[in-house]
């Protein structure tokens, strides 16, 4: 069998094949791999043989598996039918983050050898369909009845009746449990842990447009009972940082719609006064910067004297 960073794009591969350094790695090493993602295992697997050897033995850090950039763009379909298979029929938790490349075929098939898979994550995986979301759901249901979240915002074609099929398949909430919100803000900063606990399914109905889509609430305390400010985000406009409801928009020069208390209190450009959200903002970025709109002025400017 070929191994997994076969499957990865060639410049990737050609980083992970350079010297291999000699020496036996320090037993602490072999225990902290099950709690590494799945990109740094793709990367330890390569380091040595010894590592290589441990990696493919043991089932631990495969029970987890979640793809994500940069992975999700170079990962082929083969090499994550290999990684599936590295957990051996005893995968958990299965989170593929907007990887265009699988279809209802590839994941019916991870399900099927993985049917105790209990948490199936799949936004923005616009290869897939509803009907080959609900089969695979059906699929974990069937044989375990043990799945307790599913995540799909981004496929297409999702109607209410595919909603209402998959939550059927769910398990119910408990008496002590209750419907998370989703706050937009929250939603922004974090690429895989989306779904709060005790939250089934990332997407509803929303209560304004009537389409499946992820329904956010309003972050600000005074709004937070109101059911008029729970909409999707093409419903109501939402701060990219704070998650409130927003009348009076403040522009950012990366388009990101944030209000005015947030936009006063943003880094802005020495040149045209406009914010970064901080989610694009520079590390390195001080109080002060040169946005890159105004940076490109300036280079054109020069050369346009230098000429």
């Amino acid at each position: 069998m070929a191994t997994i960073d076969s499957h990865l794009s060639s410049d990737e591969e050609t980083k992970n094949r350079e010297a291999e350094p000699t020496g036996s790695p320090h037993d602490a090493l072999f225990f902290v791999l099950a709690y590494l993602p799945v990109y740094e295992l793709l990367v330890m697997s390569e380091v040595c043989v010894s590592l290589r050897e441990a990696l493919k033995n043991d089932v631990l850090p495969w029970q987890n598996i979640c793809v994500e950039r940069p992975l999700n763009s170079r990962l082929s379909i083969e090499g994550l039918l290999e990684i599936a298979s590295r957990a051996n029929g005893r995968l958990k938790s299965l989170s593929l983050v907007n990887c265009g490349k699988i279809t209802d075929d590839e994941l019916q098939r991870i399900v099927d050898e993985n049917p105790i898979i209990r948490k199936l994550h799949v936004p923005g995986c616009t290869g897939l369909t509803p009907e080959g979301i609900i089969r695979a759901v059906k699929t974990l249901s069937q044989h375990h009845g043990n799945l307790e979240s599913i995540q799909i915002n981004g496929l297409f074609g999702v109607e209410k009746e595919h909603l209402e099929t998959l939550c059927s398949y769910l398990q119910p909430y408990s008496a002590n449990q209750q419907k998370q919100p989703i706050f937009y803000h929250q939603y922004r900063s974090f690429q895989t842990s989306r779904n709060k606990e005790g939250r089934r399914i990332d997407v509803e109905v929303c209560p304004i447009c009537s389409q499946v889509r992820m329904v956010f609430s309003c972050s600000r305390e005074t709004c937070e009972k109101k059911i008029d400010c729970r909409g999707c985000n093409f419903c109501i406009l939402r701060c990219a940082e704070c998650g409130v409801c927003v009348g009076e928009i403040g522009e950012t020069i990366c388009a990101d719609i944030v209000c005015l208390n947030c936009w006063l209190h943003l880094p802005k450009c020495n040149f045209c006064n406009e914010p970064y959200c901080n989610q694009h903002l520079s590390p390195c970025s001080s109080t002060g910067f040169v946005c890159d709109v105004c940076d490109m002025k300036a280079v054109k400017f020069i050369n346009d004297v230098s000429d």
